[in-house]
Formats: structure tokens, sequence, C-alpha cells
């Protein structure tokens, strides 16, 4: 295969023109705000219904953005397709919900056929544009202005620059609301539950439990070889003690074990108890599993019972359990 040898260019000064026309134009924005952004976030705090952001071909795709970014910050939001709305999807759109349409000039057909079916429904309409004089800008009920700026496409054609300004505006707006509706790390991580926060914030000792189902017991008297092959059965390498009243009275570790050979060789005939000592460290079921992770690293132990109000176990966490989950 011929080898084709491209003339060497150096593209730096256009990246460089690129990132600063879409900055100048972001800080145009900030100093062009005037009320009609306030009237906007005024109108979304008072929404009894959702959002519904729309917008077609490269604004689609920014108004699926924002769209993900209201919903993950309090500001329950949802996209529609412009063609699918005309086609039925409309039906999501009711009277207590708020349009966003995003449209560059304003002029967007299947954007601007969409409006007298949103009036008619009687959502209010909130328009981002760089025309406020257009059709879109003219019908709705706040209309927030791109302002002017020029295409970071040399040929002016492909959408680049009023995409960021766009999107800059999205996230502004998203803040401005999760600011408004005081949205804490906690509401951050309901909307995230599978997310390294999330699994800080919300999943509980009783959840890792629940999926290991690891909780070797045995009861006083018991021998410790009988204790062993509990710990191999549930794979791990220590068992909770119960008493009579299955409470938990301690905990034997194959640690315990392996430094009681050291002193008789006879120790799988012993009885448990004469083995361990009262726990010291346990965690109440409930508790947050990041807490318990914390706890075990203090601590430096690998495993750590897990009792009820009646101080009986219901389980036992490993520290590669906790670490898998990536708490």
């Amino acid at each position: 295969m011929q080898e084709i040898n491209l003339p060497k260019f150096d593209y730096t000064d256009t990246l460089a023109i690129v990132l600063e026309k879409e900055a100048k134009a972001i800080l145009d924005l900030r100093d062009i705000l005037d009320e009609s952004a306030e009237d906007a976030i005024q109108l979304i705090l008072a929404c009894r219904g959702k959002v519904v952001v729309t917008g077609i071909g490269k604004s689609g795709i920014i108004a699926r953005k924002i769209k993900a970014t209201f919903s993950s910050t309090g500001t329950p939001s949802c996209f529609l397709h412009p063609s699918e709305g005309l086609h039925g999807d409309l039906g999501m759109v009711t009277s207590d919900d708020i349009v966003l349409a995003i449209s560059n000039s304003g002029e967007s057909d299947e954007v601007v056929r969409l409006l007298p079916s949103i009036e008619t429904i009687g959502a209010k309409l909130i328009a981002i544009t760089k025309n406020v004089f257009s059709t879109l800008g003219m019908k709705a009920d706040v209309t927030l202005c791109l302002g002017e700026f020029e295409e970071a496409c040399p040929l002016g054609l492909a959408p680049t620059t009023s995409t960021t300004v766009t999107l800059a505006l999205g996230d502004a707006l998203a803040i401005a609301l999760l600011e408004a509706r005081k949205f804490r790390p906690e509401d951050f991580a309901l909307y995230h539950p599978n997310g390294s926060l999330g699994r800080k914030l919300l999943l509980k000792v009783d959840d890792v439990i629940f999926h290991t189902r690891k909780n070797p017991v045995v009861h006083k008297g018991d021998k410790v070889k009988d204790a062993l092959f509990t710990m191999t059965d549930q794979g791990l390498g220590a068992a909770s003690i119960v008493n009579e009243k299955n409470e938990l009275i301690g905990v034997l570790t194959d640690g315990d074990i392996r430094r009681a050979f050291a002193l008789s060789m006879d120790v799988l005939n012993e009885n448990v108890e004469n083995l361990i000592s009262a726990p010291s460290i346990v965690v109440e079921k409930g508790a947050l599993a990041a807490e318990a992770l914390q706890l075990m690293e203090e601590k430096e132990i690998t495993v750590l019972p897990i009792i009820d109000s009646h101080h009986k176990p219901v389980g036992m966490l490993h520290l590669h359990d906790l670490m898998k989950l990536g708490i």
C-alpha cells in the first residue's frame, strides 16, 4: 500500500481561535443577562409539572443534555423531539408543564409548528434563541437571548459557538435552580444511586449483606473445627459466636486459630469460647456502608459483624465486599 505523505500543519492556532471565539461568546452572554433570566428561573420554580425541553438537529442534542442536567439536579424534565411531537408525542405536554424550546434562528420549522398546540394545551413557553424577534422569540412567555457571536466554524455554517453558548446557558439555569431549591449532596446521590456519591451516601450495610448473604454463626460450646467448617462454607475468615439466646458474644477469626496452634496442637477440639474475646467492634443494621468501611479502616480489621437491635448477628461484612462496591 502506497504511503501518503500529507503536508505538516500546525493546528494550534486554529484550536486557539475556536476556543477564544466560544469563550468570548459565553462571557458576552454573561454581560447581557437581564430580567428575562430571572423570569425564566421563577417560572420554572413555580412549575407544578415538568420542564419539556425541545429542539431539532444540533439544538436537539444540546436540549437532551440540558434535560439530563435539569433532571439530575432536582428539576423534573423530559425531552420532546419536535418531529415526533408533531405526530403524537405532544401528548406528554400538560398545562402544568413548561416547554423550553431551543432554536438558534428562532425559525426552525419543526419547533415553530409545535407552538400553536403548546399554546392550546396551556403550557408556558421559554425560548432560547439568538433572534428575540423571531417567531419563537415573539411567541414565548420568556425569551432568553443568546446575543451576537460568530460561529467558530470558518464557513459560518456548522453550529459551534451557538451550541456551546446554549449549553452554558442551560448549565447556568440548572445551577441557579439547584441553589434556589437548596439541593444537597444527599439529593444528588438519590438521583445517582449507582454513582460513587450515591453509594457513599445511600448504601446501607443491610443492602450489602442482603446481596452477599454472609452470616457465619457458631454457637457457644461448639468445637473450633466446627467453626472452621462454617468459615470455609461462608468464604470468610471469621465467624460470629452466639450464646443460648443467639446473642453475639464474640468473634472467632482464622488468625485466632493460628495463634492458638502455636500453644497447642489440639486446638480443633477446643470449645470456641476459649479462643474468643468479647467483640468491641460491631455495627447495627441501618448504618451506612461508608461508615462501616471507615470503622474497619480505622480499627485495621477485615471483617465486621452486623447486629440487630437485640444484639443478634444478622450478617458479616468483609472489607473486600465494600471495596468492590467502590464506596
